[in-house]
């Protein structure tokens, strides 16, 4: 299906479902857009390289973007609708659940271009949206994906994990093992080891297909404590069988860090710089 013809396939699906004229998905320069009141959401996409073969890409990592619309343009008839519907606007529109919904729709819809069965998008989970839906976690999402003709073997799931949630874990552990069963894979992410008990614990009793540490954060450690924390977390996912990424590798200093820490892939923008140089250097 063409992109604008999926474009205005959801944006019905968002209108039936709210029951209102709720058409928030734009298509500009073949890039999709989500409206969230007054909020823009886009996608931004960094590529997950093997570590020892940085041109082979095997995923994308997608943040989501969000800009401030300085001016919310309502239809007569739209406005009409939102005040006669005013108790489901107050706890549909403004729910966590409904806009990590709709950041999703938007990431998986500007993937598309680039998809294949050789990649795998890695996507966010507010931890919010995974305490908030009480069973089939992942269906609706397994419905985009199928809609826009991909599987969800080739979607990773990505919870980030905070001290925030250290008493969540069983209802987090329970939400991400639905998406399991629907053939998603599941990665956690650490930007530090909020505890080393705590995270080990989480990923022995999770056994995720990925973990990933942010280099940026571990910088702040001495080299020796970095490393050593690394190798003591590698040792952790080999007995689970989770392989490592080591994200936000943005300097030098970082790349080192990455090639001592046995991790299996690596992302952030001094990969692509050193990419870049290589290609001018060798004439291309």
């Amino acid at each position: 299906m063409a992109l604008h013809d999926l474009v205005d396939y959801f944006n019905n699906r968002f209108e039936y479902e709210h029951n209102a004229n709720y058409r928030p998905l734009t298509v500009e320069n073949d890039r999709v857009h989500g409206f969230f009141g007054q909020l823009c959401i886009s996608s931004v996409f960094s590529p997950i390289r093997e570590k020892n073969r940085l041109e082979t890409i095997t995923g994308q990592a997608v943040k989501i973007r969000v800009d401030a619309v300085e001016s919310l343009h309502l239809h007569s008839y739209e406005i009409e609708n939102l005040t006669a519907n005013a108790k489901i606007a107050d706890s549909q529109f403004e729910s966590v659940i409904n806009f990590d919904r709709l950041a999703r729709t938007v990431h998986m819809l500007n993937y598309l271009p680039q998809a294949n069965e050789n990649t795998q998008l890695f996507l966010e989970v507010d931890p919010r949206h995974i305490l908030g839906v009480k069973k089939d976690h992942g269906a609706y999402f397994e419905s985009v994906i199928a809609q826009c003709g991909l599987s969800t073997k080739n979607t990773v799931i990505v919870l980030a994990i905070t001290r925030h949630y250290l008493t969540y874990n069983e209802a987090l552990i329970r939400g991400l093992k639905n998406y399991r069963q629907r053939h998603y894979k599941i990665a956690l992410r650490f930007d530090y080891l909020v505890s080393e008990k705590h995270a080990f614990e989480l990923i022995s009793k999770l056994s995720p297909d990925y973990v990933s540490l942010s280099a940026r954060q571990m910088e702040t450690e001495s080299g020796a404590s970095a490393l050593k924390k690394l190798q003591t977390l590698k040792n952790v996912m080999n007995a689970t069988q989770s392989l490592g990424i080591l994200r936000q590798v943005d300097r030098r200093k970082s790349e080192i860090l990455a090639e001592s820490s046995g991790f299996d892939f690596v992302e952030g923008r001094y990969y692509e710089h050193k990419l870049v140089d290589s290609k001018h250097v060798n004439g291309f």
